[in-house]
């Protein structure tokens, strides 16, 4: 199975299950991880400006590596999942959980 046919099956389950537990509009919690940089975690903080969120960073114990949970109303779950893949396609090497 390839990369893309994976994404399209997560995000197609992600949608379903969001569409289950939430009503919409809704508040919606991102999370991601990065290789800690000022210019990869202004890359994630640009992508969400001007939107309400709310972004909260920490730093890994090492310091290797910081998690970014972002915290915003989302009009539907299309929304929430278009969100991620602006995310993934304009930061390299970034983490989605």
């Amino acid at each position: 199975m390839s990369k893309k046919q994976n994404q399209d099956e997560f995000y197609a389950k992600l949608k379903e299950q969001l569409e289950d537990t939430s009503s919409w509009p809704s508040e919606y919690l991102y999370k991601f991880i990065v290789k800690t940089s000022n210019q990869k975690i202004a890359e994630v903080e640009a992508i969400f400006d001007n939107s309400g969120a709310v972004i909260k960073t920490k730093e890994s114990s090492n310091g290797k590596y910081t998690s970014l949970s972002i915290n915003l109303i989302m009009e539907s779950p299309e929304h929430v999942i278009a969100k991620y893949l602006e995310v993934t396609e304009k930061v390299d090497d970034i983490i989605s959980l």
